[in-house]
């Protein structure tokens, strides 16, 4: 992280990290389709997300931005709280601006995931129970993406009640895979001569490949396009471009 934040600043061309931002990007694409499904609203619903490395920090980020603010955040160490920022490093800090606003005394993950409506899996194998699963809300939305091994295996999940499920895996149902976003962003970056890869762009790239399905369209196990449709490079690569011209981020 610290590595990308220097070139972005040193550097007049778009610098950008797939595994942090495009799994980030994805992620926040599969769930406009979800809230979509369930006619619901970002701003309704309780999101735990496990892991705060690269990718969590980014999906954390990218969710407050587009309306989920009910957010809360575990690591290593336990339910990232405002109240212990004295022992975090200066990464970590940052997330408290988008996380755990209510400060909220959550002793561990389990403790966190009752009553969520979404759990966001990007840290360490088998650390989720079906019971933890089965903790959550009605409708709930179950992203188990640890590799190799999941968080939660998907038939766990199935069994449990999960509403809609998504893995980092390509034999099962919404794959979250980052090859979505990757290829049009850069795509429509640069073919806009974009100097810079902004967080509106991000969130444009999302919406583009969430509108790849029609709502009508839209189930449990079809929440997001394949990497193979033909049409996800250029719809999310005109998104990309439109957002950079938008932005004031084009070389002229």
């Amino acid at each position: 992280m610290e590595i990308e934040r220097r070139l972005i600043k040193e550097c007049s061309i778009p610098v950008f990290h797939d595994d942090q931002h495009g799994t980030a990007i994805v992620v926040l694409a599969a769930l406009i389709n979800c809230m979509k499904l369930k006619k619901t609203d970002p701003a309704s619903q309780k999101v735990v997300i496990s892991g705060c490395g690269a990718a969590g920090s980014s999906i954390i980020r990218m969710l407050y931005a587009y309306g989920f603010h009910r957010i809360y955040a575990f690591d290593i160490d336990g339910c990232v709280d405002p109240d212990k920022a004295d022992t975090y490093d200066s990464l970590k800090k940052e997330l408290l601006q988008y996380v755990n606003l209510d400060h909220q005394k959550y002793a561990n993950l389990a403790e966190g995931m009752v009553d969520a409506d979404i759990f966001i899996g990007v840290s360490a194998p088998h650390i989720v129970t079906k019971d933890m699963v089965r903790s959550m809300k009605k409708g709930r939305i179950v992203f188990a993406m640890a590799n190799p091994e999941p968080e939660i295996s998907y038939e766990d999940i199935k069994e449990a009640g999960a509403y809609i499920i998504g893995t980092g895996r390509s034999d099962y149902p919404n794959q979250v895979n980052n090859l979505l976003a990757f290829p049009g962003l850069f795509r429509g970056a640069l073919d806009a001569k974009a100097t810079k890869i902004t967080e509106g762009m991000k969130i444009a790239a999302s919406e583009g490949i969430a509108s790849l399905i029609e709502e009508k369209d839209l189930r449990t196990d079809y929440i997001i396009a394949s990497p193979f449709d033909d049409r996800v490079v250029p719809t999310v690569a005109h998104a990309v471009g439109r957002a950079a011209e938008e932005e004031g981020v084009i070389r002229r």
